[in-house]
């Protein structure tokens, strides 16, 4: 895939500012329009106790882009093959699970978090000694009350993509991993996807490529190649809500096939038909199925990129936003929780950089 340069220094300059203001210990951006790449650059420290430096090919807990590039990804899959629809309720589903209250929840309430569900739980604290915490996990969520009626109104659920992640296993007879690896990334030639379960060697080779996460005082130590997220670390490492890894240029492989698409332009693996239904808001709704889109006022991604753009936030500190009417892509990955998680300073500094990205290249 072509690199280009571009005279991109207040960029470089913004970043490696990030890291002096202690915005985050280090990061990795990289910038596109569509397949051509203008700034790919890491700044900082994967692991502050190491000093291990950040590389390029850092690989990032990826936090909740789990949703759209893994779940909504699989989602997309099952939908094309006629496997599921988005109206498809969770009574067809897991018959026999699923209680009056929720038996009427379908596939597009769950992907658009307007399932009533709430939008969190600290279910780890109950399962984590279990025999099957993921079966336990999804026990929890499947007795708890709703909030809201299905479909009245839009609240961020992770509980919504739980249940997500527990439906694909069921129609596929696969774990979540298993099936987007096989026919999402394998096929578009992407290696450095991958969720890692807990209790195994299944991490890069490379151990210096991780990087490390928050101090975990429940976990007690520096999390380092194992999911920050609790829930997703005590259910096994994979959930439809966290638990992916991967590096930057892999996350632009995969959105560039999610970008192709949207613009109704040829895909490899992904139905452009499917995927414009995915992106396409509701009236009154910020969220699309599996998706984020940029608020109308004090958007992560700036005051630049369209209405029509797409993306999601990790709460690791990772991001992507992208534009189907530009074609602009930034994705900026972050470890701003390790050590802690109260930092916060990435708030005002994302629409900053994505503003400053956008002012480079205009």
């Amino acid at each position: 895939m072509a690199e280009t340069k571009m005279n991109c220094n207040p960029v470089y300059n913004m970043m490696a500012q990030g890291v002096r203001d202690g915005v985050f210990p280090g990061g990795v951006l990289l910038c596109a329009r569509g397949a051509d790449i203008f700034f790919f650059e890491a700044f900082g420290l994967a692991d502050l106790t190491q000093k291990r430096p950040m590389q390029k090919d850092a690989v990032f807990d990826l936090a909740s882009l789990t949703k759209p590039l893994a779940t909504a990804a699989a989602m997309v899959v099952l939908v094309q093959e006629g496997r599921l629809g988005l109206h498809t309720c969770l009574e067809e589903v897991l018959p026999g699970a699923v209680g009056p209250d929720k038996a009427k929840i379908t596939m597009d309430m769950l992907l658009r978090h307007t399932s009533g569900l709430p939008a969190h739980r600290a279910f780890h604290t109950i399962i984590a000694n279990r025999a099957d915490p993921a079966q336990a996990l999804i026990d929890a969520v499947l007795a708890e009350p709703l909030e809201n009626s299905p479909g009245s109104c839009q609240i961020y659920s992770d509980l919504g993509f739980m249940l997500l992640c527990r439906v694909i296993e069921t129609v596929t007879q696969q774990g979540l991993d298993q099936f987007v690896r096989d026919r999402v990334y394998t096929p578009l030639e992407i290696r450095d996807l991958f969720f890692i379960h807990l209790g195994t060697k299944d991490v890069p080779k490379d151990r210096n490529r991780l990087v490390s996460t928050w101090n975990c005082p429940w976990r007690g130590r520096v999390l380092t190649g194992e999911v920050e997220d609790e829930n997703a670390w005590a259910a096994g490492g994979v959930q439809g809500h966290a638990g992916l890894f991967g590096d930057a240029r892999c996350i632009h492989l995969l959105c560039l096939e999610i970008l192709h698409g949207i613009g109704q332009q040829p895909t490899l693996i992904l139905d452009p038909r499917i995927l414009t239904a995915f992106v396409k808001k509701y009236p009154g709704q910020t969220m699309a199925a599996g998706f984020d889109t940029p608020s109308l006022t004090g958007s992560s991604s700036g005051r630049y990129f369209s209405h029509k753009t797409v993306g999601h936030l990790g709460f690791t500190g990772t991001s992507f936003w992208m534009d189907p009417v530009s074609g602009l892509m930034v994705i900026l990955l972050t470890n701003r929780v390790h050590p802690c998680r109260s930092n916060e300073k990435i708030r005002k500094f994302r629409p900053a950089i994505h503003d400053c990205i956008v002012d480079c290249i205009i």
